[in-house]
């Protein structure tokens, strides 16, 4: 991702940004190209950074695949807890 920091003059650019505070706007090109202008918050940029991080998408798509489970009984006696 990549960050590009608008000045404040830019008037008609920073009216479109307050209005991506309230609702997602499209932005749409004469050639029929459209692009989302959306606000993000800390945790989407959270999200984002944890879906670039490659080993740990490796290690969840690893785990999704895993079918094997281990019985609820067997986990409690496992970690010494009686019924």
């Amino acid at each position: 991702m990549r960050i590009v920091t608008i000045p404040e003059t830019s008037g008609e650019l920073i009216a479109l940004l307050e209005q991506a505070r309230d609702e997602d706007v499209i932005l749409r090109l004469d050639n029929g190209s459209e692009f989302l202008l959306s606000a993000m918050d800390d945790f989407d940029h959270e999200i984002s950074r944890t879906r670039r991080n490659e080993k740990l998408m490796a290690l969840l798509d690893e785990r999704a695949k895993q079918t094997q489970t281990i019985p609820l009984e067997e986990v409690k006696r496992q970690l010494g807890f009686g019924d």
